[in-house]
């Protein structure tokens, strides 16, 4: 047995099962069939299970392509975002004979039942979302090569971070806004503790401050659309100033902050400017069509995996932010 506060070893599982370290590794290495017993496999997963064994994947000195598998960890948000970042990941993935599996933290942003020890199989990387952080510590995917995705890159546990330029973002719908005359908004920001929320909320209140006789208030919301409606109608019900324009940390934010404007009486755009930041299918399926940031979902998975290849093969990743692009569409005019 190990002792008190020491991480098990193959050495501690073989004298639990009462077998040799080569059958413990023939049978966590999924070989063992031909060469030890059904009754031996069921013996060593018992006592491994028991003593919550896990192969240490770093000691292993692991070389590119010994299992060519790699672990997209993500948030469970009902958002088609993150299925384009898997289909970038796993585009630049078959490339190069890999292959991906996503892993939705089942609680959202919340810790994450570990599936290491149900696939019972090593893995080469793993690519994370920063709001998918906890989870990521929870099933110690941080012990193996990793990228981090929308990350701080001061604070990142990775070998390598990559971002899309959302401040940039954040600068090309505020001064588009500015430039139409607005200088009342509201910020509506999505209630998730996050890096990339956070620049957001940044740098809208950098860029305002920067402007004579602008204001600024902020309302939280999960990221939902009858949460951002919620959310909505209580801000805009407030007092003065005047909100003339609502920027909204998400597209599916901006769809609520509408139906709040209709339960108010409002118009988009004649008495209320609203922009969003993704650019979802549902942007160009609400009326009037959402002015909103194109996020390009598939080439940040194929950043982040080519960043993952360029780990694992020792090499330096390409640098610089993703950039981003402002669509405007009929959401946004004058103040009245």
């Amino acid at each position: 047995m190990p002792r008190a506060g020491t991480r098990p070893t193959s050495r501690d599982v073989a004298q639990a099962a009462g077998v040799s370290q080569a059958a413990v590794s023939l049978v966590l290495g999924e070989k063992w069939r031909g060469r030890v017993s059904e009754a031996t496999a069921e013996r060593v997963r018992e006592a491994s299970r028991t003593l919550g064994y896990r192969p240490n994947l770093a000691a292993r000195n692991l070389r590119l392509g010994r299992t060519r598998t790699v672990l997209l960890v993500v948030p469970a948000l009902t958002t088609e975002f993150f299925a384009g970042v898997y289909t970038g990941a796993a585009r630049v993935a078959s490339q190069h004979g890999f292959g991906v599996v996503l892993y939705p933290s089942p609680e959202g942003i919340g810790p994450a039942r570990d599936p290491f020890a149900s696939a019972q199989a090593a893995l080469d990387g793993v690519i994370a979302s920063s709001m998918a952080a906890e989870a990521l510590t929870a099933i110690r995917g941080d012990q193996l090569p990793l990228v981090m995705l929308d990350s701080d890159p001061e604070g990142s546990v990775g070998a390598a971070t990559v971002n899309l330029d959302i401040a940039g973002g954040v600068r090309q719908v505020t001064d588009h806004l500015l430039a139409l005359g607005h200088r009342h908004f509201l910020h509506l920001a999505a209630d998730v503790a996050s890096w990339t929320f956070e620049v957001r909320a940044r740098e809208l209140a950098a860029r305002l401050r920067e402007v004579p006789g602008a204001s600024l208030r902020t309302a939280r919301a999960p990221i939902s659309i009858r949460g951002a409606e919620t959310a909505a109608e209580a801000a805009l019900s407030g007092g003065p100033p005047h909100t003339t324009a609502v920027v909204c940390d998400d597209d599916q934010l901006a769809a609520g902050t509408y139906k709040a404007a209709r339960r108010l009486g409002l118009r988009v755009p004649e008495d209320l400017s609203v922009t969003g930041l993704d650019d979802l299918a549902l942007a160009t399926a609400i009326d009037p069509e959402l002015t909103t940031v194109r996020l390009d979902a598939e080439l940040f998975g194929e950043r982040g995996m080519g960043a993952l290849l360029a780990v694992l093969e020792g090499r330096a990743p390409a640098a610089g932010d993703i950039p981003v692009d402002l669509v405007v569409r009929r959401s946004t005019a004058p103040p009245r």
